[in-house]
C-alpha cells in the first residue's frame, strides 16, 4: 500500500456486497433480513429461531494489553482475525459492539476498525447506526421520566426523592451533567431533587439489552430495576411504576441484531456496546449466541485491557449466557509494551528493546491472568511499519516461559492476508479441544469476597479499601438476595491500579471503593473504584473539532 490513506479514505473506496449477499452466507434469507438500505439489516426473529437447532461454532475472544495512548487495535484485529479465518477456508463471522457517539466526538473519531481490517458502512456504524442507541436511551428516558411522574402525582409507592437510584442518561460525553438539580421552577415542575447523567453505554438498560435472550426476558429484566427506595429502604422497581412494557416497546426493534460486512465481504454483527471500565463492556448476547449458531467461527471482542473486558466477558456474559470461548487471542503492540516501559509517545517509534523487555512485564500480567479461565491463548502482534524483528523477537523470548506462541500479523496494511498466520494458531488452539474455561469465583461467594478475589487475583491489589457506607451498602445487597450476583468492576482502564499513572505490573497498591451500585435487572453489582467517571467529560482538543462536511457533503474527520 505504497500511498497512505486514512480510515475513512479506505471505507470510502469500498464498493461492498448487497447486504441480502452478505445474509446469505450465514443462511439468511432476504426475506428474513430487515434493510436499512443496501448495505446494513436487522436479522428477523424467524431467522434466528430457525438456526437455533445448528451445533455452536467456535468462540473466539479478542482481548488486550492495558490501554495507551500508543494505540491497541483490538477491533481492528478482531477483523483482520476474522477476514483471516476466512481466507484458510473457515466460515467466520465477527460480533463487535456499536461505537457510542461519546468517544467518538471525543478521543477516539471512530471505532470500525482501521485500515485494511475495517467493518462497513464506516460512517454509518459511527454515526447513529440503525438507532439503537437513541432506542435505548428513550427507554432508559421514559423510565426516568415516569419515576419523577410518579412522585409528582401523589406518591403511591411512597419513594423518598432522596433515594432515587436511577440516574439519567445521554450518549455524550458532557461532564456538565454529572451531578444536576432537577424539578426546579416552582410546584407545576415537580419536586426539586439532586440528579445526575450517566452516558448511555453505562446505562443498566444498555446492560440488560446486551444480557437478554428474548423480549420476554427484556421485559422482565426491564422490570427489575430497582429505582429507588422507600425511607425504610424497601425497593422500588419499574414494574411496580409500569415502565417495563412501554419501555420494551421502544426497544423491541433495535433489540435484533444488526447485519453489515468486513471490507472483504465477510459477515459482521454489530449489536450493543457498554463500555468496559464502567459497565461489562461486551456485545450482546443475542447477537453472539445467533453467530455461533449461524457461524462455523465466531470472534468477538472485549473493552479495553484484558484485565477490565475479558474478565467481565468471562465472569458476567459467560457466566450469564451459558457460553466458554474456544480461545482467546491477547492483542499487544511494540509500541504499547514500549510506553509501559516507561517510552515517551514522542519516541516509540524508536526501536529499544530494553525499554520493551521492560514494558512486556504488563504483557506477562495479563497471560498470568488469563491463565487462571483455563482457557488457550495466543498472543497477536499489531504490526506497525516501524516495528523491527529485533523488538519481535524480544516478545517472542519472553513468551516462551509461558509456553504462548506469538504471531506478527499485519492485517491494518493487509487485511486478511497479513492475519493468516494468526488465524492457523487461533484455529490450533480452538480445534485442539485445551479449553477449560472455568470462571474467577462461585455464585454462592459473598460479594465483598467477589471483589477482593477480582482487586488480589486480576488487579494484583495488597488490600481492598471502602468506608462504612460502601461495606454496609455491600452488605445490605447480600443480606437481602443479591449475593449471588457477580461483581463489575469500574475503574481506570490505564492502569492495573485505580492511579492512571502507575504503568507497567503495579504491585502493593490498594483498590479504593468509592461507592457500589446495584444493577438489580441486569444482575450484577456494580462496583465504582477510584476517580473513574460513569459520564466521561470531552478532551481539551475533541475529536468533533476535526469532524466536518465537505464542499461535497462527504463527512471528514472521521478516523
Amino acid at each position: 500500500m505504497s500511498e497512505y490513506k486514512s480510515d475513512i479514505e479506505i471505507a470510502r473506496l469500498a464498493t461492498g456486497e448487497h447486504i441480502n449477499d452478505i445474509g446469505a452466507k450465514l443462511n439468511i434469507s432476504k426475506e428474513d433480513l430487515v434493510p436499512f438500505g443496501h448495505d446494513k439489516a436487522k436479522i428477523s426473529w424467524q431467522a434466528i429461531e430457525a438456526a437455533q437447532s445448528n451445533e455452536d461454532g467456535k468462540l473466539i475472544l479478542v482481548t488486550a494489553v492495558t490501554p495507551t495512548p500508543a494505540g491497541e487495535g483490538k477491533t481492528t484485529t478482531s477483523v483482520g482475525l476474522t477476514d483471516g479465518l476466512n481466507k484458510i477456508g473457515k466460515q467466520a463471522t465477527v460480533c463487535l459492539r456499536e461505537p457510542s457517539l461519546g468517544p467518538c466526538f471525543g478521543m477516539k473519531g471512530g471505532a470500525a476498525g482501521g485500515g485494511y481490517a475495517q467493518v462497513i458502512p464506516m460512517e454509518d456504524i459511527n454515526l447513529h447506526f440503525t438507532g439503537d442507541f437513541h432506542a435505548i436511551t428513550s427507554a432508559h428516558s421514559l423510565l426516568s421520566a415516569m419515576i419523577d411522574n410518579h412522585i409528582y402525582w401523589g406518591n403511591s409507592l411512597n419513594i423518598d426523592s432522596r433515594k432515587v437510584a436511577f440516574r439519567r442518561v445521554v450518549d455524550m460525553n458532557d461532564r456538565s451533567l454529572r451531578t444536576i438539580t432537577s424539578s426546579l421552577g416552582g410546584s407545576t415542575n415537580g419536586y426539586p431533587r439532586e440528579d445526575g447523567f450517566d452516558i448511555t453505554v453505562a446505562s443498566e438498560v444498555m446492560a440488560i439489552f446486551c444480557l437478554a435472550e428474548n423480549l420476554a426476558e427484556l421485559e422482565e429484566k426491564l422490570g427489575n430495576i430497582i429505582v429507588a427506595y422507600t425511607r425504610d429502604m424497601v425497593p422500588v422497581r419499574a414494574s411496580q411504576i409500569n415502565a417495563h412494557h412501554a419501555m420494551t416497546v421502544l426497544l423491541k426493534d433495535a433489540f435484533r441484531p444488526n447485519i453489515v460486512q468486513t471490507l472483504e465481504g465477510n459477515p459482521a454483527i454489530i449489536h450493543g456496546g457498554p463500555f468496559a471500565n464502567i459497565a461489562h463492556g461486551c456485545n450482546s448476547v443475542i447477537a453472539t449466541k445467533t453467530s455461533l449458531k449461524m457461524s462455523e467461527y465466531t470472534v468477538t471482542e472485549a473493552g479495553f485491557g484484558a484485565d477490565l473486558g475479558a474478565e467481565k466477558f468471562f465472569d458476567i456474559k459467560c457466566r450469564k449466557a451459558g457460553i466458554a470461548p474456544d480461545a482467546v487471542v491477547l492483542v499487544a503492540t511494540i509500541r504499547a509494551l514500549k510506553h509501559q516501559g516507561g517510552v515517551a509517545k514522542a519516541d516509540l517509534n524508536t526501536e529499544n528493546t530494553e525499554a520493551l523487555l521492560k514494558g512486556c512485564v504488563n504483557l506477562g500480567r495479563h497471560i498470568r491472568n488469563l491463565s487462571q479461565f483455563g482457557v488457550p491463548l495466543v498472543v497477536g502482534i499489531n504490526n506497525f511499519v516501524t516495528d523491527t524483528e529485533a523488538e519481535f523477537e524480544v516478545i517472542r523470548e519472553y513468551c516462551k516461559q509461558f509456553h504462548v506462541d506469538v504471531s506478527v500479523s499485519s492485517h491494518w496494511e493487509h487485511g486478511g492476508d497479513g492475519a493468516i498466520d494468526l488465524a492457523e494458531k487461533v484455529v490450533a488452539l480452538a480445534e485442539s479441544g485445551a479449553s477449560q474455561f472455568k470462571t474467577l469465583y462461585d455464585d454462592a461467594m459473598p460479594l465483598l469476597e467477589k471483589v477482593e478475589t477480582v482487586a488480589k487475583t486480576i488487579y494484583h491489589a495488597d488490600e481492598v479499601l471502602a468506608d462504612k457506607v460502601v461495606r454496609d451498602k455491600l452488605a445490605w445487597y447480600q443480606d437481602n438476595g443479591f449475593g449471588h450476583l457477580p461483581v463489575c468492576i469500574a475503574k481506570t482502564q490505564y492502569s492495573f491500579s485505580t492511579d492512571p499513572q502507575l504503568l507497567g505490573a503495579p504491585t502493593g497498591h490498594s483498590m479504593s471503593i468509592r461507592e457500589v451500585r446495584l444493577s438489580a435487572g441486569a444482575e450484577f453489582v456494580v462496583v465504582v473504584c477510584g476517580a473513574i467517571m460513569t459520564m466521561p467529560g470531552l478532551p481539551r482538543s475533541p475529536a468533533a473539532d476535526k469532524i466536518h462536511l465537505d464542499e461535497e457533503g462527504l463527512v471528514q474527520g472521521l478516523f
